[in-house]
């Protein structure tokens, strides 16, 4: 007899047998049937919901950034590429989710602020991540244990770096970035930013036995010409009035890849709207010695600030051969005086070290002397800090009241003369490109980049006024607005607004996929582009 498994079933209707309910019975017999009752569950209303998101991207970023205009274009980089990505950037570090702190290794009170300030946020339970040249330089520092850290040469990918930090990663990228065994100039040029303000040209060639920034930045690493030209070109179709073009060393732009700064200058002024500025930033002397009549040039041209920041550090011949700075005090003299002949009424800031390891009183009263005869309208001057791993700090030093008591000296002596009271009742162009600490004026710079407070008007933002000088402070002069004339405007395009990021058109245009809001430009500020050419490393 033939198993239930084997016998042949051809359709699904053989399983049926006479005896089963038909589907009408079925039915009928659901009549019978009385449902269970269900008690309904009551929805908590007082159920506590987290908001709190861990989703990269949707939290509130505050930036604080110490030292240059090279480390102040980087933050003002990594600010853009985070505004771009969603996150919110912010003025108020008590709101803020997460601290982005960009430090300066150039002295030890910098860095003592930078230290304050990651203590400051691990109390407030605020997620922290590190940049600049203090963790570049020195990143198994004991404070900086866990971390996450950006290098100099990484801000590209501030982004990915923030993104882990929120999710409570500790991420460190601080490696070189290269091109068939060249190094690059660091992060590319069309990275967004918060307000173009600065195009970098990166570091310099000296060996400074005081130095501890070239630890960090590494040598020179030019950028090539035509990226520079083409990033101020961006930002004047964004709105800019003023470029900034710096560097530890402007004066040794091109020397690694075949060129040399003046080639650039030309090539940049030529892009340059009517009305609109361009600013050159640190030189060293050794550099722009070779330069001086293309210089002299390029300074007196109508859009080019005729200012120029040439650091001395000593009047002593003997101090500067222990620093190492490749340059005697003649060759600055003949800086000074060649650009002052042939510039007139440039303006020429320096920077002095007091107390340098082996500096005599001798040494000192010739820097003294040095000051007495410039007088320097704009002077740095710095107390010596031996930074560790510097050949300086393993140098003789100074007593510490010594170096005191000859920054006071110093300091005096500044102050003993007022720079610019002989402009008072001249009437002078001015390029109005930001607002005073204060928040009581709007601040503007003459063709010198000297200072110049207007009354804060809003229709004076990004334009140029012609003013009637009427007041002079040892940092500043006042300009009344001469009634008859009109402000120009020298822009192509109207000035990027609080909220917005510039190169982000630039972006979408290939992605199609950025959106930014609630972004804050660091001083208020919407006039200005930066154009860095600094050793990224």
């Amino acid at each position: 007899m033939p198993s239930a498994c084997e016998s042949l079933i051809e359709d699904i209707e053989d399983m049926v047998s006479s005896n089963d309910p038909t589907p009408q019975e079925r039915q009928s017999a659901r009549k019978s049937i009385i449902p269970r009752f269900r008690k309904k569950r009551e929805q908590q209303t007082n159920e506590e919901i987290n908001t709190d998101s861990l989703i990269p991207g949707t939290q509130t970023i505050w930036m604080k950034t110490w030292g240059c205009s090279h480390n102040n274009s980087d933050g003002e980089y990594m600010a853009g590429q985070l505004a771009a990505s969603g996150y919110k950037m912010t003025d108020d570090a008590a709101e803020a989710d997460l601290w982005v702190l960009n430090s300066c290794t150039v002295k030890n009170p910098a860095e003592d602020h930078f230290r304050n300030s990651i203590k400051k946020a691990q109390e407030q339970q605020k997620k922290v991540v590190v940049a600049g040249c203090v963790p570049q330089a020195q990143p198994r520092m004991d404070y900086l244990k866990g971390l996450s850290i950006i290098g100099v040469q990484q801000i590209d990918r501030v982004v990915e770096v923030v993104d882990e930090a929120v999710k409570g990663h500790s991420v460190r990228l601080l490696g070189q970035k290269k091109d068939g065994g060249r190094r690059l100039g660091g992060a590319r040029l069309d990275l967004l930013i918060f307000f173009p303000c600065c195009l970098c040209l990166f570091s310099c060639l000296n060996a400074c036995t005081y130095c501890k920034t070239k630890h960090a930045r590494g040598d020179l690493a030019s950028y090539p010409i035509e990226e520079l030209v083409e990033r101020a070109k961006q930002s004047f179709q964004e709105g800019v009035c003023e470029i900034w073009l710096t560097s530890e060393d402007t004066g040794a732009y091109g020397r690694d890849i075949g060129t040399d700064l003046p080639t650039l200058l030309w090539r940049l002024v030529e892009e340059i709207p009517e009305g609109a500025m361009l600013r050159l930033g640190m030189t060293n002397p050794p550099y722009i010695l070779e330069h001086l009549e293309e210089m002299a040039k390029i300074l007196n041209h109508p859009r080019v600030y005729a200012f120029l920041h040439v650091p001395v550090q000593s009047a002593s011949d003997s101090v500067l051969m222990d620093m190492k700075r490749e340059y005697c005090i003649d060759d600055f003299r003949k800086v000074v005086d060649f650009l002052k002949e042939r510039v007139p009424g440039v303006t020429i800031a320096t920077d002095i070290i007091c107390g340098f390891p082996g500096e005599t009183e001798e040494d000192f009263q010739e820097t003294m002397e040095l000051v007495r005869h410039y007088k320097f309208p704009s002077l740095f001057i710095n107390q010596f800090y031996p930074r560790p791993g510097t050949p300086a700090a393993k140098m003789e030093q100074v007593p510490a009241h010594v170096k005191k008591q000859r920054t006071k000296e110093l300091s005096q002596l500044f102050h003993s003369y007022n720079p610019y009271d002989h402009e008072v009742g001249v009437r002078q162009h001015v390029l109005v490109t930001e607002e005073s600490f204060d928040a009581q004026f709007h601040v503007a710079h003459n063709k010198y980049y000297e200072q110049v407070l207007v009354p804060k008007r809003s229709e004076f933002k990004g334009k140029m006024i012609e003013v009637d000088i009427y007041e002079a402070g040892k940092h500043f002069l006042k300009g009344r607005p001469v009634e008859e004339s009109k402000p120009f405007t020298p822009s192509i395009a109207e000035p990027l607004q609080k909220g917005q990021v510039s190169g982000l058109s630039q972006v979408i245009t290939h992605t199609c996929a950025l959106s930014v809001s609630n972004t804050l430009f660091p001083t208020g500020t919407k006039c200005k582009s930066w154009l860095c050419f600094f050793p990224y490393t």
